[in-house]
């Protein structure tokens, strides 16, 4: 199977180091790939971009922004009051809005979120700051080697990549408290969240 691969993006996963079973990762406020957007990066074309939603009156500390049906986003902002879904649309405000990017561990999300990540890059979605993009598994077990491979390519267009292991309750459509969450994916959205949060404190592109 043959992958294609964003060249702006590629460049960026030069510095990306894939997570080792059993080693710590980095500290969640150590960028790992591209921390703004770049001139040089043309978006793409119209019928690959994500629609925009202009909000006013909701103010969550970050927005989980899935780049495709069934991303997650919406499973990930049960866990936390003070975030919301943005429902597959930049959410752009008056004062600029924080995202995380929310992809499935396949080719089509993988590659629905290396779109996402080039829109941002190429400065064209006003006040829109990316913390990164989480990736939750689509089904148990260890990932091919060439999804992980790809992952780690688009991984390097946003600042940070975040892995969450399959989690079956939510296969079924259960609500899992965060607290009976894997460990795992306790300490990835603890990482997550830090993350955002110092993301929102920086200017808006």
């Amino acid at each position: 199977m043959s992958i294609s691969k964003n060249r702006w993006v590629t460049f960026g996963a030069e510095t990306v180091e894939e997570p080792t079973p059993g080693v710590e990762e980095p500290p969640a406020f150590v960028p790992t790939g591209a921390t703004r957007p770049q001139l040089s990066v043309p978006q793409p074309d119209h019928a690959d971009r994500l629609p925009r939603w202009n909000v006013s009156g909701i103010t969550p500390d970050f927005w989980w922004l899935g780049v495709h049906g069934g991303a997650g986003e919406t499973s990930l902002a049960r866990l936390d009051k003070n975030t919301r879904a943005a429902e597959h649309h930049w959410p752009l405000t008056a004062s600029g809005s924080t995202v995380v990017l929310v992809a499935r561990t396949n080719v089509s999300g993988l590659r629905a979120a290396q779109l996402a990540a080039t829109e941002w890059a190429s400065g064209t979605v006003p006040g829109i700051r990316v913390a990164g993009l989480v990736v939750l598994a689509d089904a148990p077990g260890r990932l091919p080697k060439e999804i992980r491979e790809f992952a780690r390519v688009v991984g390097g267009g946003v600042p940070h990549l975040w892995h969450v292991p399959w989690i079956e309750a939510w296969r079924f459509g259960h609500n899992v408290p965060p607290e009976e969450l894997p460990k795992e994916a306790r300490t990835v959205l603890d990482h997550v969240r830090i993350a955002a949060i110092t993301t929102a404190g920086l200017p808006a592109n």
